[in-house]
């Protein structure tokens, strides 16, 4: 179906509006700095929007539609797989909306009022519950909480690093931390799985091996010729001995 000229008018209002609040940020932009820039009267942009509020909640508004899809999704399947849909789908859903993400950073007192901020609570209510599964304990819900930070924040940390380079280092940071031991838990140090003795001593520092998406992201990074060496080490974490060690492998 063909959007009419309302639907259009309204698009254009939300494009200018995220380009002017990425630019000078919500505060100093005014509705009539929109409108100016679509060359549109203040009286045209209040017709769509009552409220600059108004506007901030429909530019947030396809990020909360999405999480809470991935939400209602993730509640049909047992809870392992539950998690990881979650985990996986909130990197992928924060990777989409980057740009309201950013703006959203500097603002986001501004949505705590009103529906939308409600409506994020309890996602993050929901999520935190999915991820720490039936049952959980203290550790569980605070290492729930932990891994949406760690599937949000680089978001708005990391600007400059692709999607792929970030969306792999996401998630291998918060398999790392749901995969690792608890204090209690782990026996000594150097203790293996099954309790007899690891195969070498547990090293602290940057990992010295990629994983594979992390090694292909590293390879389109040199490939394209926007990262150096020491930038893609950076990116991922690791060495620049392991990056050439990659970057030469076959």
């Amino acid at each position: 179906m063909t959007a009419g000229p309302a639907d259009d008018t309204r698009t254009r209002i939300l494009r200018a509006a995220l380009d002017l609040f990425a630019e000078h940020g919500y505060q100093r932009t005014s509705l009539r700095q929109i409108g100016e820039r679509l060359r549109l009267t203040k009286t045209a942009i209040l017709y769509h929007f009552p409220t600059k509020e108004n506007l901030l909640a429909a530019l947030v508004e396809p990020l909360v539609s999405d999480l809470e899809a991935l939400l209602d999704t993730a509640q049909t399947q047992p809870s392992e797989h539950a998690r990881w849909t979650v985990l996986e789908g909130w990197v992928d859903i924060m990777l989409a909306h980057r740009r309201p993400l950013g703006m959203l950073f500097h603002d986001i007192a501004l949505i705590g009022r009103g529906d939308t901020y409600h409506r994020l609570i309890v996602i993050a209510m929901r999520a935190n519950d999915l991820i720490a599964g039936p049952n959980a304990g203290r550790r569980e819900r605070v290492r729930a909480v932990q891994a949406i930070g760690a599937c949000s924040d680089p978001i708005v940390f990391f600007t400059d690093v692709s999607d792929e380079a970030l969306r792999a280092d996401m998630l291998d940071g918060v398999r790392r931390l749901l995969t690792a031991p608890t204090a209690d838990a782990a026996g000594p140090p150097d203790a293996a799985p099954g309790g007899g003795a690891a195969v070498g001593p547990r090293r602290p520092g940057r990992p010295r091996a990629l994983g594979r998406e992390q090694v292909q992201a590293a390879r389109r990074m040199h490939a394209a010729g926007s990262h150096s060496v020491d930038d893609i080490a950076a990116v991922l974490g690791v060495s620049r001995a392991t990056v050439y060690r990659h970057l030469g492998a076959e």
